[in-house]
């Protein structure tokens, strides 16, 4: 009789080549309607798909949202309602090669290039000599780190909810419909490459900024594990607060408690 894995093997090779041509799932109602409510605007011959929604009256606050990887805007979804309720407006983009953006294959991407995208956001709104408010996930917090390095225009306080120290980062988890383009998510993964190599650049933009920083933090993140994690942030960014959230909170903390996530922002928030 020959090895289980042998045979587990026969049986995975026809299966996976099946799966590998089954067409993408179409979008869910939700995602359908997310992407109905937002629109397009070009950098670099690229669609870039944003979320621009006007909120609390008599604010002029401005927040632009940050996703991680390997997901999109729609991670904002749940606190969305919320946010509109205390800024004037709410931006969140979807980073060149996630989500609604379009995903150039071959394309080197990287945080540098993602920052570009940001601040080519800015410009189309007309928003590159305000104040903004950077809320930031995984990915997400690259991109504003490097954001901070190059003085983006006036930011007011922000909050890196995860993966702020770059030497303590591992790659995300991926979804199946990623598997279907190995090399496309190879491309993507260089981000981690460049954390590695840019950490000094990164890690010393938060440490020598003026910018009021806070940290949004589920202690059962796998990726950031407690109390490890917690403990070297502190002592890079000793002045930055810190928000824990439930022990059973893990690295999607806007998504597995919204409410607790709000709350911790905008307490922070309003203390301005």
């Amino acid at each position: 009789m020959k090895e289980w894995w042998v045979q587990v093997g026969l049986l995975g090779v026809p299966l996976l080549a099946v799966y590998l041509h089954i067409p993408p799932p179409q979008p869910s109602p939700p995602l359908r309607s997310w992407r109905a409510s937002g629109t397009f605007f070009t950098y670099k011959d690229r669609n870039i798909f944003y979320r621009d929604s006007s909120g609390a009256v008599g604010s002029s606050d401005v927040v632009i949202l940050l996703h991680g990887f390997p997901t999109s805007s729609y991670d904002w979804s749940k606190i969305w309602e919320g946010l509109t309720q205390r800024f004037h407006r709410v931006i969140a983009l979807d980073f060149l090669g996630f989500g609604f953006s379009d995903k150039p294959r071959p394309h080197r991407y990287s945080i540098f290039e993602q920052a570009n995208v940001v601040e080519g956001l800015t410009r189309h709104l007309g928003l590159q000599h305000h104040r903004i408010n950077l809320l930031a996930h995984d990915y997400g917090d690259t991109v504003a780190q490097e954001l901070l390095h190059r003085s983006f225009p006036p930011l007011a306080p922000l909050v890196v909810p995860m993966d702020t120290i770059p030497t303590l980062l591992t790659p995300g988890t991926s979804s199946p419909g990623m598997l279907r383009n190995r090399g496309f998510l190879l491309s993507v993964l260089q981000y981690i490459n460049q954390r590695k190599k840019h950490r000094d650049r990164w890690v010393g933009a938060l440490a020598s900024t003026s910018v009021p920083l806070h940290l949004i933090y589920g202690p059962l993140d796998p990726v950031n594990p407690h109390p490890e994690f917690l403990q070297l942030y502190k002592k890079v960014l000793p002045t930055s607060t810190v928000s824990v959230l439930d022990d059973h909170i893990s690295h999607y903390p806007q998504l597995e408690d919204p409410t607790g996530f709000l709350n911790s922002y905008l307490n922070f928030i309003n203390s301005f």
